[in-house]
């Protein structure tokens, strides 16, 4: 059976007319509400937290949902300080290690220049104490060799 389709009065432009009980909506009426912020910042964190929990119990999503939400922004936050710390840690052990470096390169390079100059004063001293510079090779030949008065 088929059922034929109506055009609806409302639809057609031509159709619809002026109302006559039709009038502008009115203007809102404005009016002074006494206590202001003074009165109410101790009481406006407790409403805050209630107006919260109203919203949060008038939504379709569950309120568990919200709480895994809530836990897992605080787990991150958490765990971007931790690792915000272990960064700051490692550049400070990082610095000193690399000042404990430059000091220790300081004094190898200061020690080295003290043997350099000590190298440099030995044949000076060599000479003073009397001691002459070697004038052709001297070689031993121990093969002949026998102990003591054995011959």
């Amino acid at each position: 059976m088929a059922t034929a389709r109506t055009i609806r009065s409302s639809s057609n432009p031509s159709a619809r007319k002026a109302s006559p009980d039709i009038r502008p909506a009115s203007r809102p009426e404005l009016r002074v509400v006494a206590g202001g912020k003074s009165a109410e910042a101790g009481a406006g964190r407790a409403s805050r937290f209630e107006r919260l929990i109203a919203w949060v119990s008038s939504r379709r999503a569950p309120a568990m949902h919200v709480v895994v939400a809530v836990a897992f922004l605080a787990a991150t936050l958490v765990a971007a300080l931790m690792l915000r710390t272990q960064m700051v840690q490692n550049s400070f052990e990082s610095s000193e290690l690399e000042v404990s470096i430059s000091r220790l390169t300081q004094d190898v390079q200061d020690d080295q220049a003290k043997l350099s100059q000590l190298q440099a004063s030995l044949p000076q001293k060599a000479t003073d104490m009397g001691m002459v510079p070697q004038q052709g090779s001297v070689s031993i030949d121990l093969n002949g060799y026998k102990k003591g008065g054995q011959q």
